[in-house]
């Protein structure tokens, strides 16, 4: 049996002063897009299962600011930034290193607000065979030097070049051993400039346009006019109905409930996980969970459904696809759903491998009318939102 992978860790770099992009603020706590700035990379990392430990690396005296900006994200760890990017990625390198860290690290600047779960898919799959992984973009514009009199003075090849952007990956002791060895003398442009400088390997990936850097005060109306392209949003619905039976067992969202009745079906019958698997696969556009498992089927006899919304979120990741909420809401008479809604929205959360905040579990009933009302079954309506 293959031993299972280290989760990663995410370096989120938050501490300069930004002063080139104005206002009152250092703009990596600014608002943009109705959230400040830091808050995005760190939902964005939060939100996508490889990772298990989040860094944001915050200037002295900051903390206040970053906690305002993080409120309720209390899982993220804050560590003191140095004089030069460099001091304070590697003073959260260090941190890592003090408590036995060994997965796969990202480094990344919080004013890159807008990282998506496709570039980070590719920088893993990069690090499955590379001691390093960059997203860049080619350049496309000409370009040329000029003299002090501003005067063009030669064409420069752009075959080969390419921008450069973040969060640029690393093994743990690749990036380690690049940051203790740095004695070139000078400020390093960026991580993988160390690496190579150490002698490893780091691939290019393909970046990402909505990773442009903010950094003058015009960048935040630059975003203004990109925001509504800057992320594909699918929605999808989803809705089952079972039979209440005596000798059943019930199971809904993933528990199993105390109840003298429970759900008839084919599998474990749970109404919630059902509607939810249809919703992330309609907003996906990747069939109805009959295509996936069939009641024809006899494997499906008896089958946790908890292993049908797993699938059904791994094929909408495949298709590069993030989810980034699911609401379902469950109807029916008794028993009553109160109670167990909370541990209900941590264990979907647990299998669609997202944040718990991310989950809402609703129920109501229909007043006594129709089959639910008159207690011959439950229903379940569901609403999956994935990003692209």
């Amino acid at each position: 049996m293959d031993k299972p992978q280290p989760k990663a860790a995410a370096i989120i770099v938050a501490a300069g002063s930004g002063s080139r992009s104005g206002g009152d603020i250092p703009k990596q706590y600014r608002a943009v897009r109705g959230k400040p700035m830091l808050r995005h990379s760190v939902e964005a990392f939060r939100a996508h299962p490889a990772f298990g430990t989040i860094l944001a690396v915050v200037a002295p005296g900051q903390n206040a600011l970053a906690a305002a900006a993080l409120e309720g994200l209390d899982e993220v760890i804050f560590v003191t930034g140095g004089a030069e990017r460099r001091d304070s990625v590697n003073n959260a390198i260090q941190y890592l290193d003090k408590n036995s860290f060994t997965g796969p690290i990202f480094i990344h600047d919080a004013a890159r607000p807008f990282l998506s779960s496709a570039v980070i898919d590719r920088l893993l799959d990069a690090l499955t065979s590379s001691d390093g992984a960059v997203p860049a973009l080619p350049i496309v514009d000409s370009l040329s030097r000029g003299n002090a009199e501003g005067a063009l003075t030669e064409t420069v090849d752009r075959e080969q070049l390419f921008r450069i952007q973040t969060p640029q990956a690393f093994r743990h002791d690749v990036i380690s051993k690049a940051h203790k060895d740095w004695n070139i003398g000078q400020v390093p442009t960026d991580d993988a400039r160390m690496a190579m400088a150490a002698g490893f390997k780091v691939t290019i990936v393909e970046g990402d346009e909505n990773l442009a850097k903010f950094t003058f005060a015009d960048d935040f109306h630059r975003e203004l006019g990109q925001s509504t392209k800057m992320q594909d949003i699918r929605t999808g619905m989803g809705y089952d109905v079972h039979r209440l039976a005596k000798g059943e067992e019930l199971w809904l969202c993933g528990l199993r409930i105390d109840h003298d009745f429970g759900l008839a079906g084919h599998s474990d019958a749970d109404v919630a996980l059902h509607a939810l698997t249809d919703a992330v696969l309609g907003a996906a556009a990747l069939g109805d969970i009959g295509d996936h498992f069939p009641h024809s089927d006899a494997k499906w006899k008896g089958a946790s459904s908890d292993r049908f919304l797993a699938h059904a979120v791994k094929l909408a990741v495949e298709a590069g696809f993030r989810v980034t909420h699911l609401d379902v809401t469950i109807i029916c008479e008794a028993p009553k759903i109160g109670p167990h809604k909370k541990a209900m929205q941590a264990r979907v959360a647990y299998i669609a491998a997202i944040v718990a905040d991310r989950v809402s579990i609703k129920a109501t009933t229909t007043e006594k009318l129709g089959f639910a009302g008159r207690g011959e079954g439950i229903a379940a309506q569901a609403i999956a939102t994935l990003v692209k």
